[in-house]
């Protein structure tokens, strides 16, 4: 997601996690690049159960493995360089006076916070925050909680921001994705982004290794070529991988619905969903691919039939 507190210059390479766990946990790890002329802080909004309290979320540093999404990637053959697709401007912020104020950690190299609703953000700092009116324009995340990191630089990759969370939705994974620029909602936007899952519905449903470009019909993702514990220093990650399952990447580069992703559960394994609520595009990314094959049949139907 490129939502930040103030504007920034660029932001590109997104990469983020997804794992479920017992217990109505979800965990998340999120890491980009970026450039910043000021101060800033990533706002990351969450289904967090309800009530949500300034306990939801549970912050983990990350600092001693900030390799953590390289070692992913080694799952997987080597990818090009992307491009630079994403120019994030975000908002002014308010001036209001904060009430008592949210608990900050010292989270590796961020300060983070949990802001449990939209009212809560008058708690905070006032430079790291989003102005109510702007999540005014999205209500469906009028009950959402809001993990916020600020950050200690003004450009560069700073190591992956991790942590958990008690989730409304126990058995679908939660992917932050929705861009804000400048205080306004587009309805498409220009995504560089890389996905990473794991669950054990994923694994049971997929095929052997077929390649890098082998996109799996039952779940919209290409599968690894072995486990977590092949690749990657799974003692490193505090518990946020499974050693023992495949990773499932997502490579989404170019334009979307400016929408998150959700991966829902589906008969025989999860497949993955864009958005929810009002901004849900419930069609499944393994059946993106069949839609697209259907269009190119009709077409070539129409050119045959047009010829002479």
């Amino acid at each position: 997601m490129c939502c930040f507190a103030q504007p920034v210059e660029t932001v590109t390479n997104t990469r983020l996690f997804g794992r479920l766990a017992s217990g109505g946990i979800q965990h998340l790890v999120y890491q980009m690049q970026f450039q910043s002329l000021t101060p800033n802080a990533m706002i990351l909004p969450l289904p967090v159960a309800l009530p949500a309290l300034e306990t939801s979320v549970q912050f983990v540093s990350l600092k001693g493995y900030s390799n953590f999404f390289s070692d992913l990637a080694k799952g997987f053959p080597h990818l090009a360089p992307p491009p630079s697709l994403l120019l994030s401007r975000s908002m002014t912020t308010d001036n209001a006076v904060p009430a008592a104020r949210l608990q900050v950690h010292e989270v590796g190299e961020f300060v983070a916070s949990f802001v449990p609703t939209v009212r809560d953000f008058d708690r905070l700092d006032p430079q790291f925050v989003i102005r109510r009116e702007i999540w005014e324009k999205l209500p469906e995340y009028a009950d959402y909680g809001f993990a916020v990191f600020q950050l200690k630089e003004l450009a560069g990759e700073p190591h992956p921001m991790a942590f958990q969370f008690s989730t409304r939705w126990p058995e679908k994974i939660f992917f932050p994705t929705v861009h804000i620029h400048d205080g306004e909602i587009h309805d498409r936007e220009a995504f560089d982004h890389t996905l990473y899952l794991q669950h054990e519905s994923f694994d049971k449903v997929v095929g052997r290794y077929r390649g890098p470009s082998h996109i799996e019909m039952a779940t919209g993702f290409v599968r690894s070529k072995g486990s977590a514990e092949d690749f990657c220093r799974t003692g490193l990650a505090q518990g946020i991988l499974d050693p023992k399952r495949l990773l499932h990447r997502k490579v989404m580069r170019g334009e979307f619905a400016n929408q998150d992703v959700i991966c829902e559960g589906v008969q025989g394994g999860l497949s993955g969903k864009k958005g929810f609520a009002p901004t849900t595009l419930s069609v499944p990314f393994a059946g993106l691919a069949s839609v697209a094959g259907l269009a190119w049949i009709l077409r070539r139907r129409m050119r045959l039939h047009s010829k002479p």
